[in-house]
């Protein structure tokens, strides 16, 4: 049975890098399983491969989605295709985003096939590590709630917003609300001057005497 290495390296840390061993019959749930065994993190959050090509451009989704009710939306499911049946190039690249929520971006790159298992191995297994991985929810930017399935993604457009959810956030503003807050800020700015005008006269070096206009000179 052929063994395929993989270089998965995170896309904003380019310093940490795992090489994974993993059998060509297995499949891409057990890639992704086996990655973040490699890196210490918890895998059980939506995530994706995307077919790729040198320039990292996502093609076809795999996807991974546990504890989530599952729709056909015509996107293959990790645990159903084996990595060989999505190998074409022996240098076949995948881009990676795991936790939808709060993602964390790979590449992920088939270094070399090995045509037999080595004996007394249990694959997955990893061939060399260098780096140690970020926290898996430390330090990630997190602007909103972020839907956490593919579904729920397809409903928001590029800025987060959600069109369906467009009535709760806007605010009905009342008139007769509008016209007593004006009435606020008046009171308000005239409180203000007053007060500058008690100050200005309160001035000890102030004489009013003294004090001429322009018409005087």
């Amino acid at each position: 049975m052929a063994v395929y290495r993989f270089r998965i390296a995170f896309e904003d840390y380019d310093d940490v890098v795992r090489e994974i061993d993993i059998k060509s019959n297995q499949t891409f749930e057990d890639l992704h399983r086996a990655i973040h065994q490699a890196i210490g993190y918890n895998p059980d959050y939506p995530s994706s491969f995307y077919i790729s090509n040198d320039q990292w451009t996502k093609g076809e989704e795999l996807t991974f989605m546990p504890n989530q009710r599952r729709i056909d939306r015509g996107i293959a499911l990790m645990e159903k295709v084996k990595l060989a049946a999505r190998i074409d190039d022996p240098h076949q690249k995948f881009y990676y985003t795991f936790n939808f929520d709060r993602p964390f971006d790979f590449h992920v790159e088939l270094m070399k096939i090995i045509l037999e298992d080595a004996p007394g191995v249990t694959y997955p297994s990893v061939a060399r590590a260098a780096g140690e991985a970020p926290k898996q929810f430390g330090n990630v930017f997190n602007p909103v709630s972020l839907p956490s399935t593919a579904e729920e993604f397809e409903s928001f457009d590029d800025t987060g917003f959600n069109p369906e959810e467009a009535e709760d956030l806007t605010e009905v503003v009342d008139e007769e609300d509008v016209e007593e807050s004006d009435k606020i800020v008046g009171a308000d700015e005239e409180e203000e001057e007053d007060e500058f005008g008690s100050e200005f006269s309160d001035n000890e070096g102030f004489d009013e005497e003294r004090h001429t206009s322009h018409d005087d000179y």
